[in-house]
């Protein structure tokens, strides 16, 4: 089951095919340009280069959130462009559970963090253990204050990684209020479309695949915009 992956919920951009679980062909880029100008070329490059086709794939599968709001409606429209066009199913993955993936391989608690600003993080624990992951919470905009007191309150015969985009300033915020974990490497650290792909396999499987047309970014909270709009006593749809 060959599937071809998107992710753009951050900074980086990078697409991935992944066959039976095995990476065959994947692209990253953090460069700082915007999704909207590298996506497409570096994922038609890397078709090209690797003799892979739209055809060839079983599934199409999207970082579909949390995230930039930005990133995620580049990702999420992108996918469902190519899905449309080519009569695939697709995958919306949570892209914590995505970043997860790099470290499935190790006995952890996974710390999963995306910078989510006002003094928060979009965060969800997993625990690994022998390239499994047993999620622990569900996604979720949450505050490092509030994170270091439900760490506090877990167990772990093993230690406490932190993975992510917002690792750094969560490690940070961590070790502050005396939670004890270490850092990912930085190789495993950022978040990229093979663990995309990865999840994606699994969803398939549990036949949690959806259309085109159903496939939808997932925000977990209102942008700056609606809340703005929201404050001034404003609709932020339209009936």
């Amino acid at each position: 089951m060959k599937i071809l992956a998107l992710e753009t919920s951050a900074k980086s951009v990078s697409v991935a095919v992944t066959e039976d679980g095995v990476p065959l062909a994947s692209s990253y880029q953090n460069t700082g340009l915007t999704h909207s100008r590298t996506l497409m070329p570096l994922l038609d490059a890397m078709l090209t280069s690797s003799g892979l086709e739209l055809q060839d794939m079983d599934a199409l599968a999207v970082a579909a959130g949390p995230g930039s709001f930005t990133g995620l409606r580049i990702g999420v429209s992108a996918l469902k462009g190519l899905a449309w066009a080519a009569e695939k199913p697709c995958c919306g993955v949570s892209t914590l559970e995505a970043m997860a993936r790099n470290l499935a391989h190790m006995d952890a608690l996974i710390v999963c963090a995306m910078d989510a600003r006002r003094n928060q993080v979009y965060n969800a624990l997993f625990r690994a253990r022998g390239g499994a992951l047993e999620r622990l919470t569900p996604d979720r905009a949450i505050g490092i204050e509030e994170l270091a007191k439900e760490l506090a309150d877990i167990s772990a015969e093993t230690g406490k990684i932190v993975v992510g985009d917002g690792a750094q300033l969560c490690y940070t915020g961590l070790l502050e209020r005396g939670v004890s974990c270490t850092l990912a490497p930085a190789a495993l650290r950022m978040q990229n479309a093979v663990g995309v792909a990865l999840c994606a396999g699994e969803m398939v499987r549990r036949g949690e695949t959806t259309s085109a047309r159903d496939l939808v970014p997932v925000y977990l909270r209102l942008s700056q915009a609606e809340r703005e709009r929201l404050a001034k006593g404003l609709k932020i749809t339209v009936d």
